[in-house]
């Protein structure tokens, strides 16, 4: 349904000093912090997991060498969604409209409402990063990752068990993040890069990563996370995590979490013959995702 003169009766009359409520600070952009950005060009993209070898033994004098397989694991598939919206407007309110109002004003309405939408879905992996089961079976958070080799592997921080975030947790986390291994029981090397959390933990996040000292602690320890610089890309707070006591560790461990962009942003405005509504419409296509686990270490709360 087009917008009409009556639903823009105010624009029709002179006097009117303001026309307000897309004139609002944006929020957007938080999802780079979170995914790898790569373009795509295809209906989906597929990344497999490649396991490697194992450790290699020690070879017998005059004993044959050992031969090992490696083989793919699971398969992450990022499936792109399009993401529209349009709106459309008479001929007669576009031209007894006084404030030139639609050209500017509604065309930042639709730009921010598409904005809003990327970054809710860039928050859905975290959001639903302990319930929603991803390639490899499991949620994206989760004490029991399937290995190749038998057993399991875990990235919730503090060792598998719920806690807030705090300068102790964290640290166990640290440490855990550094015992992460592939699937054939290697150590990967990795280290954590940054953390994230939501709007309710922005205080505590800068006190446990910049507290020079031991938070609320009567002795002279350091800080250890600081001083040794263990998280050397700091915080980033996400407004569209919607768990407030949940937080995540980023580590460098590549092809963690990815964002597949099929067709950037594209805008059109076009008259309707029959009608002579002119018709707004801005599109987009792209898919968020998580390929390898090992990217990303989380943790609840309580």
């Amino acid at each position: 349904m087009a917008i009409n003169r009556a639903a823009i009766s105010k624009e029709l009359l002179p006097g009117l000093n303001a026309v307000f409520g897309m004139e609002y600070g944006e929020v957007n952009n938080e999802h780079e912090p979170l995914y790898e950005v790569e373009n795509s060009d295809r209906a989906f993209e597929e990344e497999v997991l490649f396991t490697g070898f194992g450790t290699a033994p020690t070879k017998i004098e005059g004993a044959a060498v050992t031969y090992d397989n490696a083989s793919e694991s699971y398969t992450a598939r990022y499936t792109n969604e399009t993401i529209a919206l349009a709106f459309a407007v008479t001929e007669e309110a576009m031209e007894d409209n006084l404030y030139d109002t639609f050209a500017k004003l509604r065309a930042k309405g639709l730009a921010r409402a598409m904005a809003n939408t990327k970054q809710v879905k860039a928050a859905e992996l975290y959001n639903d990063a302990f319930a929603t089961a991803q390639g490899d079976g499991v949620s994206f958070i989760n004490t029991a990752h399937p290995i190749v080799i038998g057993g399991t592997q875990s990235n919730y921080a503090n060792d598998g068990t719920a806690a807030d975030l705090s300068q102790s947790t964290l640290e166990t986390a640290l440490t855990q993040i550094q015992k992460t291994k592939d699937d054939r029981g290697i150590l990967v090397g990795a280290s954590a890069m940054s953390l994230h959390v939501p709007v309710d933990s922005w205080n505590l996040a800068d006190v446990v990563l910049n507290t020079p000292g031991k938070a609320s602690s009567a002795d002279n320890d350091i800080n250890p996370t600081r001083h040794m610089g263990m998280v050397p890309d700091g915080f980033y707070v996400n407004r569209r995590f919607t768990d407030g006591d949940a937080w995540f560790v980023k580590t460098d461990v590549p092809n963690g979490t990815k964002m597949f962009i099929r067709t950037p942003l594209q805008t059109k405005m076009e008259p309707d013959f029959d009608t002579g509504n002119i018709r707004f419409k801005a599109r987009e296509r792209y898919s968020f995702g998580v390929s390898d686990w090992r990217g990303w270490f989380g943790n609840a709360g309580t």
